[in-house]
């Protein structure tokens, strides 16, 4: 690929949903290039098994998937901002049916699941494979189009900026990004007039998460470097139940297996335990309830998992409602139709990020953003179940709407300079690096997890000062690899993870701390100022 090849219209960091539907929603008029962090189906869109969240049932309204939204975020939400998210949905599922994303049909009419947070049916589904189908038609339609260039493979170190113009114009604009070649290990310049970051979440930073390898924050702490604000980063969403397998890490059991009767049972009693957390909505309750009972009972009995039970359903309903979650448990010796499935609580969702508005835009000219590294106002302080891929269809095509309409008013890119590796070496202490990102996801893990201590929080923040050392040493002295970008990502948002956890004196949604139980009568966001 040429030095020419690499200057586009709109450049977007990220092939998930987001990246890939604000390109389709650009290409008729504009250049488009879409890097990919490895192969272009690696992100968390094709994780996803649940489903997108639509208000398509009779007797479900607008307004009742708002406040659904609402209480599950805690009161932390933009009311708007959900309102104009939830209003889009309908929409979003006709474009993707007519991309070809094969809905689960239930008669003429689409089979909508029901999930926890949720008061109706309201989950669009393939089967437990939504995510996949959805990248899949997303990436075959961007393939198709001759004014999109996807690019795999290319690992974003830094936004290329006004401070990198060959002539500092002091303007503060985002003209791209380095990334570096996973093949080649050279550092390739993308330059555009708007760049979109559509990077995924920070899951990576846990020890246990559902997140995929590359979920390593890259979006947030390139943004926040270049002076892009943060928001309410000490929101981390814990799914309630990953498969507790010492084979098998990080394999998500989705939301819709409670949605559709599944129990969660204390294997030590053999009792059901919802009742003593959330005696309601038991198993329905939302993800933080869910999450921090589990992380309770764990800790009360001295627990490796729970179990959660779904044998009381027919085998078929089971086979048919959730194939490839009952293949992956029988190859490894559990037949859900008839045993429970263990399950612990692992990271899943980055609640906070970079702050947008309802266009997408940042604090920084030219720079948009959308999808799991953004903090847009939709998910507060807890994500509902199955809003994430949908948040990324709105914001994607608010993206695209709001650079079509304001394409005269973005200026030409000027002259960058290109990457200087003049003063670096290659790393001789590659070990340095895997010490670091183990010390910091385990850290991270035991002392910002699903319940918190200020005393844990400021033994977390004392480490990573000294990490943070550690790492800008290494970073100055050795050339950049795909590892090392990583790692100073991760630290760079476990950081903010843990300021943000620091400033917010109250117990709110995800945010759980033994120090101030109590939750605030104001709802107020945590914003970070770089």
């Amino acid at each position: 690929m040429s030095d020419a090849a690499r200057q586009s219209d709109v450049l977007i960091v990220g092939s998930g949903a987001a990246g890939l539907t604000a390109a389709l929603n650009l290409a008729e008029r504009f250049r488009v290039t879409v890097l990919a962090k490895g192969a272009l189906n690696e992100g968390s869109t094709a994780w996803a098994q649940g489903g997108i969240a639509a208000v398509l049932e009779p007797g479900d309204t607008f307004e009742h998937h708002v406040e659904d939204t609402m209480v599950a975020g805690a009161g932390l939400n933009d009311r708007d901002i959900v309102e104009c998210v939830v209003e889009g949905a309908p929409a979003a599922i006709e474009r993707l049916t007519r991309l070809g994303v094969p809905f689960a049909t239930e008669g003429n009419a689409l089979h909508l699941t029901r999930e926890g947070g949720h008061s109706h049916r309201r989950i669009v589904h393939v089967a437990d494979a939504t995510g996949w189908a959805v990248q899949e038609a997303l990436q075959r339609a961007a393939e198709a189009h001759p004014n999109i260039t996807l690019v795999p493979d290319q690992v974003a170190i830094d936004l290329a900026t006004s401070r990198h113009e060959q002539r500092y114009s002091g303007a503060g604009n985002v003209w791209g990004v380095y990334a570096v070649d996973r093949g080649t290990g050279r550092v390739n310049l993308y330059t555009a007039r708007a760049t979109i970051l559509a990077t995924g979440g920070a899951g990576r930073t846990y020890l246990f998460s559902t997140a995929p390898r590359g979920a390593t924050g890259d979006g947030i702490a390139m943004a926040w470097r270049a002076g892009a604000r943060v928001s309410n980063m000490e929101m981390m969403q814990f799914h309630p139940t990953c498969l507790y397998h010492l084979e098998v890490k990080n394999f998500l059991i989705t939301e819709a297996v409670r949605g559709e009767g599944g129990r969660l049972i204390n294997p030590t009693t053999g009792k059901r335990f919802m009742s003593y957390y959330d005696a309601e909505r038991m198993e329905l309750a939302p993800r933080d309830v869910v999450a921090r009972a589990i992380d309770a009972e764990i800790k009360r009995y001295g627990l490796d998992y729970v179990h959660l039970d779904i044998s009381h359903q027919p085998a078929d309903f089971i086979r048919g409602h959730f194939p490839n979650i009952y293949d992956k448990l029988l190859g490894l010796g559990i037949d859900m139709t008839t045993q429970p499935i263990p399950v612990v609580p692992a990271q899943h969702y980055t609640c906070g990020g970079i702050i947008i508005d309802r266009d997408g835009r940042t604090d920084l000219p030219g720079l948009y953003a959308a999808g799991e590294c953004t903090e847009s106002g939709l998910h507060g302080a807890n994500r509902l179940a199955s809003n994430s891929l949908l948040e990324c269809f709105v914001f994607g095509e608010a993206c695209a709407g709001h650079i079509a309409a304001h394409w005269d008013t973005l200026p030409p890119v000027p002259v960058i300079r290109p990457w200087d590796e003049s003063r670096v070496t290659d790393s001789d202490e590659e070990v340095v690096i895997k010490q670091n990102w183990t010390e910091i996801r385990r850290f991270m893990w035991n002392y910002v997890g699903i319940v918190r201590t200020t005393k844990r929080l400021e033994r977390a923040q004392h480490r990573i000062q000294m990490l943070t050392e550690e790492v800008a040493d290494y970073y100055g002295h050795f050339r950049v690899t795909p590892d090392l970008i990583e790692l100073r990502n991760l630290l760079q948002t476990a950081e903010l993870i843990v300021r943000s956890a620091l400033h917010r004196h109250e117990s709110r949604g995800l945010h759980y701390t033994l120090d101030y139980p109590e939750t605030l009568a104001e709802a107020v966001d945590t914003v970070l100022v770089p």
